[in-house]
């Protein structure tokens, strides 16, 4: 079983289901990818700041050297770090990436944060995280509209066959269209029944910018960060209305979840180290809900987001 695609405002493919590689092990993280791609799965979600796209293409290079896939099979995306948004970091930093993961291009190159931190040279520090000397977050001067402009060069040098931004509001992308010459292919939010964010969702999608959820389960991803308010908030595979519905329909509660963002076409990212829940997590497009258990799902929401960076411990109040 493979994806479904969704197809994006410069004519490219992409799957509607995807793995994230947020918090997947070094140690593991070669055959994790590999079993995935097995599994069915052809876009991986990276990242700089995640520290492990060398083992991603490894997983990637031995898929592709038995046979299972060929590179123009799958949708590999990464994201540009906060420490790199200078003008003339933005292309250098993605070729690092490039070559960490083994491959020629990235099919979707992203801006992780709307935020420029000063630059950390890699050979000093790599990823270099949110602290410019492992203390102290320094802010960089680095604007949106450079730091895009710079990315529109890495697509159009063919290091990206599109690119994206992530963790935006409305007003950023208001403002970003005003002087983009290519348009961001996709957003990407946190996005679950805790935290619904339709207004955001409706403008991006009216925009023609297609949207990737992150942390489809909601607290779950963040318990074992030890984040109080994770702690504090009740599981959304526990709950009642997720669980009545999954019942109905002779599926699992992340199933519904998931189901519930795909069927509003926004695309997702979960990860698994079972192989029992890779293909589960796949089977979630087939099928659908009815309107008022979409509706009861979305009733859930609390505007209750977990990856702001202040839970974090970091004075970067972006999302205020």
């Amino acid at each position: 079983m493979t994806s479904p695609t969704v197809k994006l405002n410069n004519g490219h493919q992409m799957p509607l289901v995807g793995f994230g590689l947020w918090k997947v092990n070094n140690d593991t993280c070669a055959d994790t990818v590999y079993n995935a791609i097995k599994s069915g799965y052809r876009l991986f979600d990276g990242a700089c700041d995640y520290g492990n796209e060398v083992e991603s293409g490894q997983g990637v290079t031995r898929a592709i050297k038995e046979g299972i896939v060929k590179r123009e099979d799958l949708f590999l995306v990464s994201k540009l770090w906060n420490s790199f948004h200078d003008h003339d970091r933005v292309e250098p930093i993605c070729k690092k990436q490039l070559k960490d993961w083994g491959i020629d291009y990235f099919d979707l190159y992203i801006v992780h944060f709307p935020v420029s931190l000063k630059y950390v040279d890699p050979s000093e520090r790599y990823p270099p995280g949110f602290t410019y000397d492992g203390k102290n977050v320094v802010t960089g001067n680095a604007s949106i509209q450079e730091t895009w402009q710079a990315m529109e060069k890495v697509q159009q040098k063919g290091l990206a066959k599109s690119i994206g931004i992530s963790n935006f509001n409305s007003q950023l992308i208001m403002d970003l269209l005003r002087y983009a010459k290519i348009k961001p292919a996709t957003l990407q939010i946190e996005y679950h029944p805790y935290l619904t964010q339709e207004g955001l969702v409706k403008y991006a999608q009216g925009q023609g910018i297609a949207i990737t959820a992150y942390s489809s389960f909601g607290p779950q991803s963040f318990l074992e960060l030890d984040m109080k308010q994770a702690k504090d908030t009740p599981l959304l595979m526990e709950h009642n209305t997720v669980k009545r519905i999954a019942e109905k329909h002779g599926k699992t509660p992340a199933q519904v979840l998931l189901r519930w963002a795909t069927q509003r076409d926004v695309a997702v990212i979960p990860k698994s180290n079972n192989q029992g829940r890779l293909a589960q997590n796949l089977d979630v497009t087939g099928w659908n809900l009815g309107k008022d258990e979409l509706d009861a799902v979305s009733g859930l929401n609390k505007n209750l987001r977990f990856n702001d960076l202040v839970n974090h411990g970091f004075p970067l109040p972006i999302f205020v």
